[in-house]
């Protein structure tokens, strides 16, 4: 069987879903391997080192892709709208693995299913202990929050930690973090450990302790809301009454803090907002509001995708796919999830694949199995 790694072409993509280490063991398997060459470049990893590994280079996409049994990518193919289509260069039968955003894209499953493919979206994987080693949202969100607090530090224009100097005393700069996720939970971290005054919000009470284990404060709402995330441990979107306690809780604490960093997210929905442009004016001037939401149309109406702007005497940092910009670390946990989820496939008698189409897992991530879209989320909807 064929696995095909080819190069990511959609903007601000860096990243590459494979690594010397996973093709050994995808060699190892059994598995032919073709990457398409300067599929690594982003990531610094060269041809060679994949060479080393035991894949082959294909020359182009074209060559990777074709006869592929397996596709590995960490974004969705581009479309013929988009100006290539990548679907095409697949046969009937591929198996496709990858960040699909299928919630957001609901109708290119359609074109997966025309066009033959199985295609699996990894970001619907379940949030069970089973499938923690292939969870490439936590992978990559730990990385996305330790490079928040490091892009405020860029362009905040003053020191993180208390400095006491003959000239005089700095005060340490106050960090207030919405979103207690993954990447909310790294940021936290990150900020105390450059010597910060770290705040957190977070809808469910039960991320308090956790919080507070890192080193932060935990800014409580009054009657906090105790349905607060689903069973997959997403947080859920919130009641009007609450929302308002809510809005009134950070606008009050964003009156006190040098540095924002917002990560709140409602699996597909667009990102909640958080931070009003009335919460900015209220701001302190030289303040810094890093909006990790900002590809989900952000937490903040003013952030803006892909860049950095000032707005109120505020800056803002709406990087497009941040987990892109520490691409070397990105790539290797990216490929290690999709190996893992590949390997709970693996049939070592027959050196192949053989899915068990009626593993949770398998029925959490599969969108198109055999011509049809299978997902109960698209079907729904």
């Amino acid at each position: 069987m064929k696995i095909a790694i080819p190069k990511e072409r959609r903007a601000d993509e860096a990243r590459v879903a494979a690594s010397p280490d996973t093709v050994k063991k995808y060699v190892g398997m059994g598995f032919d391997v073709v990457v398409e060459t300067g599929a690594g470049e982003g990531a610094s990893l060269a041809d060679s080192a994949f060479v080393e590994a035991g894949a082959t280079i294909a020359a182009d996409e074209a060559q990777a892709l074709a006869d592929a049994d397996v596709v590995l990518k960490v974004a969705r193919p581009l479309t013929a709208e988009e100006g290539l289509d990548e679907l095409a260069l697949m046969k009937p039968g591929a198996i496709l693995i990858s960040h699909l955003a299928a919630l957001q894209n609901k109708a290119q499953a359609e074109a997966y299913a025309k066009a033959g493919v199985n295609a699996f979206a990894m970001e619907l994987l379940p949030r069970i202990t089973r499938a923690q080693s292939m969870d490439i949202l936590s992978s990559q969100s730990n990385l996305a929050g330790y490079k928040s607090v490091l892009d405020a530090a860029a362009v905040y224009g003053r020191a993180f930690p208390m400095m006491m100097t003959a000239a005089g005393t700095i005060p340490p700069a106050k960090v207030l973090v919405l979103g207690a996720g993954v990447a909310g939970l790294q940021a936290i971290a990150t900020a105390k450990r450059l010597g910060a005054i770290v705040f957190a919000f977070d809808v469910r009470p039960a991320v308090k302790e956790q919080v507070e284990s890192l080193g932060g404060k935990f800014v409580e709402v009054e009657a906090p809301a105790a349905d607060a995330e689903t069973k997959g441990g997403y947080a859920k979107e919130m009641s009007d009454d609450y929302k308002k306690k809510q809005s009134d809780k950070i606008a009050e604490v964003l009156r006190k803090t040098d540095i924002a960093i917002s990560t709140a997210l409602i699996p597909g929905k667009p990102a909640p907002v958080l931070i009003t442009e009335d919460m900015v004016k209220d701001m302190r001037k030289g303040s810094v509001i890093v909006d990790l939401a900002v590809e989900a149309g952000g937490n903040c109406p003013l952030s803006e995708f892909g860049k950095v702007v000032e707005k109120h005497g505020v800056t803002l940092v709406g990087h497009a796919n941040v987990p892109s910009r520490l691409a070397a670390d990105a790539s290797l946990l990216f490929a290690k999830n999709l190996l893992n989820f590949l390997t709970l496939s693996y049939d070592k008698d027959a050196k192949g694949i053989k899915i068990n189409w009626d593993d949770e897992i398998i029925k959490g991530t599969a969108l198109t199995r055999d011509g049809q879209v299978v997902h109960p989320a698209l079907l729904a909807g």
